[in-house]
Formats: C-alpha cells, sequence, structure tokens
C-alpha cells in the first residue's frame, strides 16, 4: 500500500496492529454453534448468490455455492469464493478518535465515542437545524441497517438528508421505472434468463459484473441455437465477444439507437396494438417523435453500420419473448433515467413484459441496492417504496412511527453530490458516512475530497483501516460485516435471502443498525429503539410495505429461514407454496401510475454531457473488472483477486495509439479538465477508435495517482441526481521514460 504525499494519513496503524492482536481470539469464535452448511447470501454484487458456511474442524470455515439456492443454483465467482480471506484483515476493532485531521488516531471507548457523536449532533441540530447533518450510507447494508437509520434520519432528527452509494449505482433505473410504470422495483426474474428468445444487453459487461447472471443467460444461448444475443457497448467486453451481434456505439448515442429499433419496429408494424392501446399512454407522441429517427441518420450517429442497426430490430421483432439487461452504462449518465425509459418504451411498443422471458431488468450494482429502496434507504424514499413528497406517504410512516405530523420534512434531502455542494458552502455541521468509501467513487475527486476536508465533524463507520475516507475522518466506529450479524438482503429479481450471523465481531465491532438504535436511545427515543435483535427490526419493517408494491409483510426472519430465499411480493397470508414461486410484475398489465397504464418516454438525446474536442479528443468511460470489486477495501486484501489484477491501465485503440506513437506497456498521463492520472496503455482492438477506459478501483492506497475519479465531472441526471461517471473528455500525454520508472512498483 502506498500514500500521496499530498493528502493526510489516517493516523498510526501500530496502533490498530495491536488493537487487532489484542482480540484475536475472538475473531474464530462462533456466534453460534452449528455443525451442518450455514444458508447465507455473497455480500458483493447485486446477483445474490447463495453461499452455504461449512464449520470445518478446529473451529474454521469454508464457503461454497449454495445449489439450493434459485438465483445462483450453486454457482459462486471467486469473489464470493473468497470471501472468508477478507474477515479478518486490516480490521477495526475498536473506535478512533482525533480531534484535528492532522492529529494520529487514539483509542477511545464505545461510551465516549457515542457521547462525542450524540452531543455533537444535538448541538448542530440546535444551532443549525436538522437540515445541516448528512447521513451517506451504502448498498452492502443489511435492510435492517437501512431501515434503523431511516428511522433516526428521517424519523427522529427530522431531516431526508440520508444518501447513499446506490445514487452513483441504481438511481437512475429507480427513476426510469417510477417514470414509465409509477412504482420503482424490475418486473423481470432470473428464470427469465432461460426463457427468453432474445436477450438484449446495453450498458452492462455481465460477464465481468455480474458473472453468475452471465453464467445462466450463456449456458441457454448455447443449448438453443434459435436464442439471440445483442450487446451494445463501445467496447468488446467478453459479454460481447459472444454475441450474435456487437453495436459497439458511440459513447452516449444510446437514446438514438433504442428511437432507431423502435422506427424501424413501428415501420415494420411489429407493434401490440391491444396492449398499446389498453394498456400505455402517450404512444401517439411516441411515434411522431419515432419518425425522425431514420436508419439513415441513428447509423450514423451511433457509428455503426445500417444493416447493424436493421439486424437488432429484426431480431427484437421476430422474439416472442424480449428480456433486456441493463446496468450502470446507462446509469451512470447524465439522460440515465431518460436511456432507461427510451428501452423500456421498446418493451411497451411490443407488448414485452409481465410474461415469461421478457421485461426490462435493470441488473443492480450492490448486494442490497434494492432493499435499500424498499427501506426509503435514498434522499427522496422513505420505507415501503413510499416518497418523501406524498403528504400521505409522510403521515404513514410519522403515525407508524409515533412521531408528530409534520416530523418527517417534505423537501427531498440531499444527493451524493448535494453533500459535496453543501460542504462548500459551510451548511454541513456533521457528516456520517457508512461502509462506504466516497474518497474514491465520487467524481471530480479533486473537488469533492477538498469539500470533505471541510467538514467540522465526520463519522465514518467501517470495518476495515486503513480507507481513503478514514483520511476525512475524525470519528471512527467500529463495524460488524458479513457473517457477523444477522440481516436480509434483497438481490436484483426481489428475492429476499437471510444472512445469519457464524461469527462474533472482532474486538468492539458492531452491527450497524445497532449502532444507529444505540445513538437513537441516547437521544431521547427509548422504546423507538428498543429492538431485541435484528429480526426484531425486519419484523416492524416489513409491517411498513404491507399493502404497498414491494410487499414483503409475509416475510419474517422465520420464515425465511425455514423456506430459503423469497421473491416478493409476499404479502401476509401468502401460503409456503405460493411464497416459493417465480413472480413477475405486471402479468394483469395493470401498473402503479393514476391511470393504471404505462407512459413512453418521450425525449430526444443530448449526448453527453462533456463532449470530446480539439483540446481533449478522446471519450473516457470507466467501468470494473471480474474480480475487484468497487474500491478494494475488501478485494484489495485478497492475494489471488490481487493477482488477477495487480495494477491500473489504459485501454486503447491501436489507431489511436499509432496516432501517439505509443507501444503496448508505455505509460501515459490521461488529463481532463479536472485532473490527471498515470497509467500504462493496454493496445486493444476491443474498443472504439476516440475511446478510452480505466477501470474504476483504484484509490491513492493501492496505486499512485491512477484513481479514474480524478479526471469524470459531477454532472447529474436531472431526475435521478446520479452522476455521470461514465464519459468524460481527456487527452493522452506519452511519458518520457525517465518518468516512468517510478510507477512500476
Amino acid at each position: 500500500m502506498s500514500w500521496s504525499k499530498d493528502w493526510p494519513h489516517p493516523g498510526s496503524l501500530a496502533l490498530q496492529t495491536d488493537a487487532a492482536a489484542a482480540v484475536q481470539r475472538l475473531v474464530s469464535t462462533p456466534a453460534s454453534v452449528f455443525t451442518h452448511p450455514l444458508s447465507s447470501l455473497c455480500p458483493y454484487c447485486g446477483v445474490g448468490c447463495g453461499l452455504e458456511v461449512v464449520p470445518q474442524v478446529g473451529g474454521s470455515y469454508k464457503v461454497r455455492g449454495d445449489r439450493r439456492h434459485p438465483s445462483s443454483q450453486g454457482m459462486v465467482c471467486v469473489k464470493g469464493a473468497t470471501i472468508l480471506e477478507a474477515l479478518d484483515r486490516d480490521r477495526l476493532v475498536y473506535p478512533l478518535w482525533r480531534e484535528r485531521l492532522d492529529q494520529p488516531f487514539r483509542m477511545i471507548s464505545w461510551d465516549e465515542a457515542l457521547t462525542r457523536l450524540v452531543e455533537r449532533l444535538q448541538r448542530v441540530r440546535q444551532e443549525q437545524g436538522a437540515d445541516a447533518i448528512c447521513m451517506y450510507g451504502s448498498g452492502q447494508f443489511l435492510t435492517e441497517d437501512y431501515y434503523v437509520a431511516q428511522k433516526l434520519i428521517k424519523g427522529c432528527l427530522g431531516t431526508n438528508n440520508f444518501d447513499a452509494n446506490s445514487r452513483l449505482c441504481m438511481s437512475s433505473a429507480v427513476s426510469a421505472y417510477m417514470g414509465s410504470f409509477g412504482s420503482d422495483g424490475p418486473p423481470c426474474c432470473y428464470d427469465d434468463l432461460e426463457e427468453t428468445d432474445c436477450a438484449f444487453l446495453i450498458g452492462t459487461n455481465t460477464a465481468e459484473c455480474h458473472p453468475i447472471v452471465f453464467n445462466r443467460l450463456r449456458n441457454h444461448h448455447k443449448r438453443h441455437p434459435h436464442v439471440k444475443l445483442i450487446v451494445v457497448d463501445p467496447r468488446r467486453t467478453p459479454t460481447a465477444e459472444v454475441a450474435d451481434l456487437h453495436l459497439a456505439i458511440r459513447p452516449g448515442t444510446d437514446i438514438d439507437l433504442l428511437h432507431g429499433i423502435g422506427h424501424l419496429l413501428w415501420r415494420w408494424g411489429v407493434i401490440h396494438e391491444e396492449f398499446v392501446e389498453q394498456h400505455t399512454h402517450g404512444f401517439a407522441d411516441y411515434v411522431k417523435l419515432l419518425a425522425g429517427y431514420t436508419p439513415e441518420w441513428v447509423a450514423e450517429r451511433c457509428g455503426i453500420r445500417q444493416d447493424e442497426l436493421e439486424l437488432a430490430a429484426r431480431y427484437w421483432a421476430g422474439a416472442k419473448k424480449v428480456l433486456s439487461l441493463w446496468s450502470m452504462g446507462i446509469n451512470q449518465s447524465f439522460e440515465g433515467t431518460a436511456k432507461a425509459r427510451c428501452l423500456i418504451n421498446l418493451h411497451l411498443l411490443t407488448g414485452q413484459i409481465g410474461r415469461p422471458g421478457s421485461g426490462p431488468f435493470s441488473l443492480t450494482g450492490q448486494p442490497n441496492a434494492m432493499g435499500g429502496r424498499e427501506a426509503g434507504g435514498l434522499a427522496h424514499l422513505l420505507p415501503g417504496y413510499r416518497q418523501v413528497t406524498n403528504p400521505r406517504h409522510r403521515q404513514e410512516v410519522e403515525d407508524f412511527w409515533g412521531l408528530p405530523r409534520g416530523r418527517i420534512s417534505p423537501r427531498p434531502g440531499r444527493a451524493a453530490w448535494q453533500i459535496v455542494e453543501g460542504l462548500e458552502r459551510g451548511e454541513i455541521g456533521l457528516l456520517w458516512i457508512a461502509a462506504t468509501n466516497p474518497v474514491v467513487s465520487f467524481p471530480h475527486l479533486g473537488r469533492a475530497r477538498a469539500a470533505f476536508l471541510k467538514s467540522p465533524f465526520t463519522v465514518y463507520q467501517e470495518a476495515y483501516f486503513p480507507t481513503e475516507t478514514a483520511a476525512i475522518a475524525h470519528l471512527i466506529l467500529p463495524a460488524a460485516q458479513w457473517g457477523e450479524k444477522t440481516g436480509v438482503m434483497t438481490n436484483s429479481e426481489r428475492r429476499v435471502t437471510l444472512v445469519p450471523a457464524f461469527r462474533l465481531p472482532p474486538g468492539e465491532a458492531r452491527a450497524d443498525w445497532e449502532i444507529f438504535a444505540e445513538v437513537g436511545r441516547r437521544l431521547g427515543y427509548e422504546q423507538l429503539f428498543n429492538f431485541e435483535d435484528a429480526a426484531a427490526v425486519y419484523a416492524e419493517f416489513v409491517q411498513l410495505t404491507a399493502g404497498r408494491p414491494c410487499d414483503q409483510s409475509g416475510l419474517s426472519h422465520e420464515r425465511l429461514k425455514r423456506l430459503g430465499a423469497v421473491q416478493w411480493p409476499c404479502p401476509a397470508g401468502c401460503s409456503d407454496e405460493e411464497a416459493l414461486a417465480p413472480k413477475r410484475l405486471y402479468t394483469d398489465w395493470r401498473f402503479h401510475t393514476p391511470d393504471g397504464r404505462a407512459h413512453f418516454c418521450l425525449q430526444h438525446s443530448h449526448g453527453v454531457a462533456e463532449a470530446a474536442d480539439s483540446t481533449y479528443p478522446f471519450l473516457l468511460t470507466t467501468g470494473r473488472l471480474y474480480g475487484h470489486w468497487h474500491t478494494q477495501t475488501r478485494t484489495g486484501r485478497i492475494p489471488k483477486i490481487q493477482k488477477m489484477h495487480p495494477n491500473p491501465f489504459l485501454e486503447m485503440h491501436p489507431q489511436d495509439a499509432a496516432n501517439l506513437n505509443l507501444k503496448d506497456g508505455d505509460w501515459v498521463e490521461v488529463r481532463s479538465r479536472r485532473g490527471k492520472v498515470r497509467l500504462p496503455v493496454t493496445i486493444t482492438a476491443a474498443i472504439r477508435p476516440g475511446t478510452l477506459f480505466v477501470p474504476m478501483h483504484w484509490g491513492f492506497i493501492f496505486a499512485e495517482m491512477a484513481e479514474a475519479n480524478q479526471l469524470t465531472h459531477p454532472a447529474v441526471c436531472p431526475v435521478s441526481q446520479q452522476p455521470e461517471l461514465k464519459a468524460c473528455a481527456v487527452k493522452v500525454v506519452p511519458l518520457p521514460p525517465l518518468d516512468k520508472s517510478h510507477q512500476e512498483d
């Protein structure tokens, strides 16, 4: 590990190492004795693969795929297979404190830590108001963690300033489902992967980012020659390698492509007239919009051949069951909501929804981003898929929590980038970050870090130390992680899985929900946070979902333990047989809009927020690699994964490399209007000329001058507030040999 000379070190590691050694005997002590395999869930991506934790002689464990879990069917990728290796490395074991960021941390007791936190919360609330308090959480939370945080922040403290790293991940998909269907919630299930005739993948490198979903789809594709696989991506990724058709469009032309396909389907009469007439709104205006998207114009705009565009439309038209999949390549855009909704338009046009093998299916980035949405874990949401702007929704939650009417603010709280802007203006008196690493993941890192340093009081709740975000913290609280706390997670297909604790947290680490509940009790809300255990938290939460689109009122920890993973909706009174049946939404073609109809999106494309020009002639895109996860807080500590991807790199097309006289492995400086990085070049024909790719995993702990988000900009989708992390304008400057040597270590 290395540290930037221009960035504060988070303190004494020797102190932390001593503390960890002192409690090492607790690490392997099981939370409960068990002799048979224990069913659990992988804590990485939103696929939600089932795991079995198998006890070994001597008190250790091993992990394997759970064949009984319906989502993954026993399959597991390298991240899930190595999860145990990260449990005991660089763990936080005691609360840490420092008055100023230029001081080292010192260990303190939980009582002192919570006293300092509660006193500062009360002071900020009294002197600046509740909206000067912000929490930034994570899709790594269990649903119980999310729920108790909402009750504390939005209910008791009265501010909606709770946002999460799902804002950088899935908020455009949330907004798209809301705009088209009237409610969040992916309408499909994983069984559709084996039912479809045509899979349309756009903005997703599924093979690397959601490998078990890809395995299921790929096996179906291999077994059935009539099944077509279309992949839309500027890069020829491992996903695109096996496609029947790869559309390597220019970045930012997704809407043009989708309207171009829609134009051809409309021209050819491939319309489900009954569905369109009886179950949609806005079709006539949609047809007018499509008229201008001729094949000739769209092919030129997207940088593909006209016959490729027409083949994609023919594949869609000829299929009885079309399943579309998308992820960050669509969501992380300043028009991300519109992109996702324009994809949904094609399903509405052809009636490809609510039936086996068909529908628009967003692939969730994080393990419990779905659970977070259900629990209200974004700045505009309340539990049970409720909106803070809806008076009835606010009153329902206030009454349920026993709070006075008007306690919950009618204004959406600060979304992720708005937290940065609030810090810049001095409007935030306390920032509480939990289970995430924004000092690497935020766009425009130079500006974001400068803002974080202005925070008068930053609390950081984390399982590992050091991380890059520890460098901006005053108070650090040690958190339990996977296997050390019990709760539930919901995966991309709305399947809820119980994730049990099987060992004690190291040292004095605590479950996140327990920390939030203790703060609530110390603030004077003892009765509202008098939870005996995580099962009691979940039992309360599911009551708020009753009658809502994400109804889980028929679920409990006990039932999930008995039945295994269950998809929602699962209302109270649902039989075991009904609970275990695969569930698709909108099978009756009735939607959650006021008129019960799905709504077409009527938006033209504006392209990327920052286009390439003569000064910055390349468009840079970012993404994940198969082995690593986000900012390497966990995977960076696993030797097997580090060997797979030891160093960052820059992908460049041979034509662009020749123009700059670059050879494979040469070092370059990549510059944007905001920052710069230094990387070795990987020359590959698998990327479009004029487009570059950098993996987003490396912060300053694991590499020097390699942070992709030094380059990205903070422009956000106006509907979802999700930043456009997938495209920014850059230039490439070759480095002379003498400037390269320090990078080779």
